[in-house]
């Protein structure tokens, strides 16, 4: 089983000692929701769901939140260089003493269920971690919690904490078998996030032609006709202005999650942020490893590191790099077989690259690669072995090691975006 620090362990407690087969269970979820007095609910709840981009559009929904002057809970995951960063009060993370007196209240509640083994399902990780984040919220005396999911929508735990406004980010063949078979098997999947009676809007993406009439019937069904997708287009949208958008391929993720904070603000009677103020929350945002560029320590070389994970997002990434530095010695790339590993290959013909390789068991690493490329494992990266590659550098993957980089790179990753800024 594998060890944990004592202030992260109970997190992954019943997820590290799982047997095979054994799935996580959203009615031993639910049960520690009623131990903890979470059910219902103490606060409102904007809940972010999609096939990738959530952390984006959560983190602008957040700061949007926060600019209205509202105290808000944001949860994300995975993290970059530390547990802590999964629980954050107006873009900050929580400190460690913090995160482990969540864990221990946690355990003890955990401790009062019937064990995994007599309930049949684990709780997991990610789950756990928005519970944590319920409790912080409830501590402090949060106006509202942004809490983003982990893949699922349905089977994901979001769905029990009855999300208030629901913001779907774009839907595609990400998770394929998992949780679904075909994109609009997985569009079900992710609207059924919704509660049938507490959510009160569904803000998307315009979806592609498979999902979209999928959200819109499945949204209709759950909530007896009650709801319709509310859909915000980036290419008309006049919030965030795109100076003020994440870069590449974000930025659509930057403009649904300043629309999903604008209707939940609608909906819970409370006034947005003039635009001047809303403009200077939101140019305060920075993003960790979503094109964010880095000075490796102690050197000269420039980083660009990016969590794209198929032909599209690499494509999109190494024109911004050319565009930036107006070449690129060096790429840094870590996908596991079930990304998008041939269309990243493709993306990369021509250029010099070195492929990563993760510790995590259960990440797969067997598909072939130029014989040309590089390996190393990502255990072995250090600011002389990323330095050594040129002046500049692309690292591009799954969050699992850009969130390693950002840590090779010495990279702030505390606070998301200051709701005090001038």
């Amino acid at each position: 089983m594998p060890s944990f620090d004592p202030n992260v362990a109970p997190f992954f407690s019943e997820w590290a000692g799982r047997r095979p087969g054994q799935r996580r269970d959203p009615d031993r979820a639910s049960a520690l929701l009623s131990v903890l007095d979470l059910d219902p609910v103490p606060l409102p709840v904007l809940g972010v769901v999609g096939s990738k981009g959530k952390g984006s559009t959560a983190t602008y929904a957040a700061a949007a939140l926060s600019a209205a002057g509202l105290r808000t809970v944001l949860v994300t995951g995975p993290s970059f260089r530390g547990y802590r960063e999964r629980v954050r009060v107006d873009g900050a993370s929580v400190s460690d003493d913090e995160l482990g007196s969540l864990g221990l209240t946690v355990e003890a509640a955990r401790r009062a269920l019937p064990s995994p083994e007599e309930s049949g399902g684990y709780l997991a990780p990610s789950g756990l971690f928005l519970v944590a984040g319920l409790l912080h919220a409830r501590a402090v005396g949060a106006d509202v919690c942004v809490l983003e999911a982990g893949m699922g929508g349905y089977r994901d735990e979001l769905r029990l904490l009855t999300p208030d406004v629901v913001a779907l980010g774009m839907v595609f063949a990400e998770h394929v078998g998992v949780l679904g078979d075909t994109v609009a098997e997985i569009a079900r999947e992710k609207t059924r996030v919704v509660h049938p009676d507490r959510t009160r809007a569904l803000v998307t993406l315009p979806q592609g032609p498979e999902a979209a009439p999928v959200v819109a019937g499945t949204l209709s069904e759950v909530t007896g006709g009650r709801l319709s997708p509310e859909v915000v287009d980036p290419a008309t949208a006049e919030e965030p202005p795109e100076r003020l958008r994440p870069r590449g391929l974000s930025a659509a993720n930057g403009v649904l999650g300043t629309a999903a904070a604008a209707r939940a603000l609608e909906l819970f009677g409370r006034s947005p942020a003039d635009r001047e103020r809303l403009h200077a929350v939101l140019g305060s945002v920075r993003l960790p490893a979503r094109l964010s560029r880095h000075t490796v320590p102690g050197s000269s070389t420039e980083v660009v590191v990016d969590s794209a994970i198929d032909r599209v997002g690499v494509a999109a990434a190494l024109a911004y790099a050319r565009d930036l530095w107006g070449g690129v010695d060096h790429v840094l790339l870590c996908l596991p077989d079930h990304k998008d590993v041939s269309g990243a290959v493709e993306a990369l013909r021509g250029v010099a690259v070195t492929a990563v390789r993760l510790p995590e068991e259960h990440l797969r690493f067997d598909h072939a690669l130029p014989d040309h490329w590089g390996r190393v494992r990502a255990e072995d990266l250090s600011p002389a072995t990323v330095s050594a590659l040129g002046g500049r550098v692309v690292a591009l993957g799954t969050v699992y090691f850009t969130g390693r980089m950002t840590e090779v790179l010495d990279a702030p990753t505390d606070r998301l975006f200051d709701p005090h800024t001038a």
